[in-house]
């Protein structure tokens, strides 16, 4: 019996958004399948609701946040993204609220993006890893926006500002989930230049001492881990929640609904 691979997260779309907590977020795999779609021709934007500020323990919150702002650029760059926008929501102490997805809100109509991307927002992560506050209330928030996006009672003072409702996010794709249900080979150029962009972290890294990881060794280990789930040398894998059915719904196929029986 032969284990059953994931299946391939789609790609016939045209623009993506990627909502992080915090810089370097997005570094740590989902930066190398955004390398894959941006060769593509895909655009890609990148939220981040915080610019780390809290991240070195060594320097001041104050000299942090532009670095840090400064290398999430400059990672963004190595994988083609060229649109990086930050909510300047205090790092480490981010709270999921309605303030919180109205600004992601508003960023999704603005961009339209057919495809969002962000962190797992569970307690734990995959392999068990407890997961940061921050990431959890962004990740949850970053879900409920996409559904907001859509409608125009809520938060329907973004109207106003000239932003018409956006119903066109097909996934919305999490990163680092405990059970993924899709994956992106990212075998070869796409992982190399992931490694590139985690490693425009330069400064971030050396804060973390012993704790930071080498970004060559570290991104190829973990791809390499999430290769054999779709079947190729090295992936990224994504619990990927679908905002609206591909084609008709199953109740207009004729396929026949469970039956539930007394056990």
């Amino acid at each position: 019996m032969t284990d059953v691979l994931l299946p391939a997260l789609p790609e016939d779309w045209e623009r993506a958004m990627a909502v992080a907590a915090h810089p370097d977020d997005i570094e740590y795999g989902t930066a190398s399948a955004i390398a894959r779609w941006t060769a593509q021709g895909k655009t890609v934007t990148y939220l981040l609701a915080t610019r780390g500020e809290a991240g070195i323990d060594s320097m001041r919150p104050e000299d942090a946040a532009p670095l840090r702002e400064q290398e999430e650029r400059a990672g963004a760059a190595e994988v083609g993204v060229k649109v990086v926008e930050f909510l300047d929501n205090r790092d480490g102490v981010v709270e999921y609220s309605m303030a919180l997805r109205r600004d992601i809100t508003r960023s999704i109509r603005r961009h339209k993006p057919d495809v969002i991307l962000s962190g797992a927002f569970s307690i734990r992560m995959i392999g068990g890893m407890t997961n940061q506050a921050d990431h959890r209330a962004v990740g949850l928030a970053t879900l409920d926006a996409a559904r907001d996006a859509g409608n125009r009672w809520i938060f329907p003072e973004l109207e106003d500002e000239g932003l018409e409702p956006w119903n066109g996010v097909r996934f919305v794709c999490f990163a680092g989930a405990e059970k993924p249900s899709h994956g992106v080979d990212i075998t070869g150029e796409p992982l190399q230049r992931g490694i590139a962009s985690l490693a425009a972290h330069d400064e971030y890294t050396k804060g973390l001492g012993g704790a930071g990881p080498e970004p060559g060794p570290f991104l190829t280990w973990m791809a390499g881990m999430g290769g054999p789930a779709l079947g190729v040398q090295h992936a990224v894998l994504f619990d990927v929640h679908a905002l609206r059915f591909e084609g008709p719904p199953p109740w207009a196929q004729g396929d026949q609904p469970p039956v539930v029986t007394d056990i």
